[in-house]
C-alpha cells in the first residue's frame, strides 16, 4: 500500500505524534512519502494521510483534486470534524481494512466571464462552503436565483453556500441547519442578515445557484473554503455540485451524531444524565 502523508504545519514535522504515525504505517509493510511544495501527488498512491486539522483537510482536498484518491483526516488541531482521528487509531484500523469510503459533495463556483484573471484561474471547487462577503463598512445585497427562480434580494454582511460536509462549519455559526454528511443537500445562508424574515435555505444538490451583488462599496471577499480572494461588486457566478467527489475515509468506529455530542456538546442536559 503506497500513503502519501501530508502536514502543512511544518513546525509538527518532529512532532512525535507525527513521527510515530508515519513509523508505525512504514513498519505494517506500507510504502509513504510525504507530500511537500516539490513532492506532487503520485498516481498510484492508494490512501492520502492529512495531518492536523480541518484547515488541513481542505488543503488536502485542493491537492488530491479529482484523482479520486481516498482522504483519511488525522487531528493534531482543535475540533475536527474532517479530521476527527487520533494519531493513535489509524494505523492498524486501516491496515486491518476497517474503514469504509464516503463521497462527499464538492462545489464548483463558475464565474463566466465576469470576474479577473486571477478569479477565473482560480481553483473553483470547495468541501465546506462557498461565501461572498462585505469587505467595508456597507450593507451588501444578495440577489439569488435557485434554478432560474429569484429569491428575494438578501440585505446582509454576505451569504454562503455550503455542502451536507460544512453544515458543521461557518454554515452552523451563522444559524444553518446540521445536516447529516451524506445528505444530498445545498444550504444556502445569509450572514448576519438585516432582513427580519430570511431563514436559511436547503436545496437539493442538483439545483444552480447563481449570485449577483448590489453594492456601494467597489471590492468584496469571496472565499472558497480557507482560500480567499477580494473580488469586484460586478461579480456574477454559479454555484453546483462538482462532477466529481472528494472520496474520504471514515474508520469503523467513526459516527457523526457522536462527534457532535462530544466535540460541540450537542444536547448537553443535566437532565440526560452525561
Amino acid at each position: 500500500m503506497k500513503i502519501a502523508v501530508y502536514l502543512r504545519n511544518r513546525s509538527l514535522e518532529n512532532d512525535a505524534r507525527y513521527l510515530g504515525l508515519i513509523g508505525k504505517f512504514t513498519a505494517g509493510g506500507c510504502r509513504v512519502y510525504e507530500i511537500r511544495d516539490d513532492v506532487p501527488v503520485e498516481d498510484d498512491t492508494d490512501i492520502f494521510v492529512s495531518v492536523g486539522g480541518d484547515g488541513t483537510f481542505l488543503s488536502s482536498a485542493v491537492i488530491v483534486g479529482n484523482r479520486e484518491i481516498p482522504v483519511l483526516g488525522v487531528n493534531l488541531g482543535r475540533l475536527g470534524f474532517l479530521s476527527e482521528n487520533t494519531v493513535y487509531d489509524v494505523v492498524d484500523e486501516v491496515l486491518a481494512g476497517k474503514y469504509s469510503i464516503e463521497e462527499r459533495t464538492l462545489l464548483k463556483a463558475d464565474f463566466g466571464r465576469t470576474g479577473s484573471e486571477e478569479l477565473r484561474s482560480a481553483y473553483p471547487y470547495a468541501l465546506n462552503e462557498i461565501t461572498v462577503h462585505r469587505a467595508g463598512p456597507a450593507m451588501l445585497g444578495v440577489d439569488v436565483a435557485i434554478d432560474g427562480n429569484p429569491l428575494p434580494t438578501y440585505w446582509a454582511d454576505g451569504l454562503l453556500v455550503a455542502t451536507s460536509s460544512g453544515s458543521t462549519a461557518y454554515s452552523l455559526s451563522v444559524g444553518g441547519p446540521i445536516v447529516m454528511p451524506e445528505s444530498k443537500v445545498l444550504i444556502v445562508s445569509p450572514i448576519s442578515p438585516h432582513n427580519l424574515n430570511v431563514r436559511p435555505l436547503v436545496v437539493p444538490d442538483t439545483s444552480v445557484i447563481s449570485l449577483s451583488l448590489r453594492a456601494r462599496d467597489e471590492k468584496v471577499f469571496l472565499t472558497v473554503d480557507n482560500r480567499s480572494l477580494e473580488v469586484s461588486t460586478d461579480l456574477e457566478m454559479k454555484i453546483s455540485a462538482a462532477p466529481f467527489h472528494l472520496r474520504r475515509i471514515r474508520l469503523a468506529g467513526a459516527n457523526f451524531i457522536k462527534a457532535l455530542t462530544t466535540k460541540l456538546f450537542w444536547g448537553e442536559d443535566i437532565r440526560n444524565g452525561r
